[in-house]
C-alpha cells in the first residue's frame, strides 16, 4: 500500500536540549511548540517486495550516512509493529529553506510517521504516531499533534508523546522567519547538552517554564507566551555555546534581526523573536501588525510570513510523490 502525508514543522517555544535516551530519542524535560504553515513536508511511503532494498529520498536526492540512519530507525520500528519485512520507498520534498533552523527535521519525521503508519496498514491516533515520529526528531512528535503542542518526557512510549494544547492565540499569530542561511548541527549539540555547565541551571527552571507557557496558551495571553519564548531562546544558546563544543549558532544578522525586534517593541508593537538551534529567527506577531514587522525584518534579510499550522495529515493519492 502507498500513503502520502503532509505536516507542518515547529517553532519551539520551551525547547527540549538533550536526550536521556539517544536511540528512543528520549528528551530529558516536557517541550512546547507551534507548527507554522504553509511551510510543510510531504512524504510517500510505500512497502514493496520487489525492491531488493530500502529506497530513501528528500528534495531528489538519495539519503545517505547519519540522515540515512535517522530513517531507518522510524521504518523499522513501523515494520516491527506491522510485523512485515518488506522493502520501503520513501520519497520527501520540503517547500521551505532546510538545515538553517526552520525545523525541517520535525516536519519531515512527522510526514514519515504518518506515512509510513498508513501505509503499513496500522490504526494509530496521532499521539501515538508522534512516538513513530520521535523514534526520528523528538520535535517531530509534535508536529504530528500540530498547532500548540506539548510532548511530555517519560521513558516509555505511553509516557512520551505529544498531545495539543488548545489556545485562542491559534488565529491571531503571524510569525515574521527571518532567514540567515548558516548550517548547523543540532545533533551535535544534543549529544553534549549534559556536558554543559549551564546545563543543571536550565533544568532547575525548565519544568517552571513549561508550566508558565501552558498557563498563558490557555489564557490566550500573547505577551506573557512569547516573552517566554523570548528568554527560553537564550537560557537555550548559553547551553549551546558553554558545552564542550562552543556552537555558536548565531551570526551578526541573527543579532540585527534581534535588535530589530527590541525597536520594534519600544514603538509599542507586539514582537518577539525566539530561535531553535540555528542562526534564522522566527519574530512573533499579531495579524494587526504583521505588515510592519515584516516590513522591518525585511530591511536585514530575506522573510516569509507564517501562520499556525494544524496537524500532520494524511493526502489524496494524486499528490503522491511517486
Amino acid at each position: 500500500m502507498k500513503a502520502t502525508a503532509k505536516a507542518h514543522p515547529i517553532q519551539g517555544l520551551v525547547k527540549y536540549h538533550g536526550m536521556r535516551d539517544p536511540e528512543l530519542r528520549l528528551p530529558y524535560h516536557d517541550s512546547i511548540s507551534v507548527c507554522t504553515a504553509p511551510s510543510h513536508s510531504k512524504t510517500t511511503a510505500a512497502f514493496d517486495d520487489t525492491l531488493d532494498e530500502d529506497e530513501f529520498v528528500i528534495d531528489g536526492e538519495a539519503v545517505t550516512g547519519r540522515g540515512r540512519e535517522r530513517i531507518e530507525a522510524v521504518v523499522e520500528y513501523v515494520r516491527e509493529l506491522a510485523d512485515i519485512n518488506a522493502p520501503v520507498r520513501f520519497h520527501s520534498e520540503n517547500n521551505f529553506p532546510t538545515n538553517i533552523g526552520f525545523g525541517s527535521s520535525s516536519s519531515g519525521f512527522a510526514a514519515a510517521a504518518v506515512a509510513l503508519v498508513e501505509a503499513a496498514g496500522l490504526e494509530m491516533t496521532r499521539p501515538e504516531i508522534s512516538t513513530v515520529a520521535r523514534r526520528g526528531s523528538s520535535s517531530a512528535a509534535r508536529a504530528v499533534t500540530g498547532a500548540f503542542s506539548q510532548l511530555d518526557a517519560g521513558m516509555n512510549d505511553a509516557d512520551c508523546r505529544a498531545h495539543r494544547i488548545e489556545t485562542d492565540l491559534e488565529e491571531d499569530l503571524r510569525i515574521v522567519a527571518a532567514e540567515v542561511p548558516a548550517f548547523k548541527h543540532t545533533e551535535e549539540a544534543h549529544r553534549e547538552a549534559a556536558d554543559s555547565h549551564m546545563f543543571e541551571a536550565r533544568m532547575a527552571h525548565i519544568h517552571q517554564q513549561i508550566a508558565d507557557m501552558r498557563d498563558a496558551l490557555r489564557r490566550g495571553a500573547f505577551e506573557d507566551a512569547f516573552e517566554l519564548a523570548e528568554h527560553d531562546s537564550l537560557s537555550l544558546a548559553a547551553t549551546t555555546m558553554t558545552g564542550p563544543a562552543g556552537w555558536v549558532y548565531w551570526q551578526p544578522e541573527t543579532l540585527a534581526v534581534f535588535e530589530r525586534v527590541r525597536d520594534l517593541r519600544e514603538e509599542g508593537i507586539p514582537a518577539y523573536y525566539s530561535t531553535d538551534t540555528g542562526a534564522s529567527v522566527y519574530v512573533n506577531t499579531t495579524a494587526a501588525h504583521v505588515d510592519r514587522v515584516e516590513s522591518a525584518i525585511a530591511e536585514l534579510v530575506p522573510t516569509r510570513v507564517w501562520e499556525v499550522g494544524g496537524p500532520a495529515e494524511l493526502l489524496d493519492q494524486r499528490e503522491a510523490l511517486f
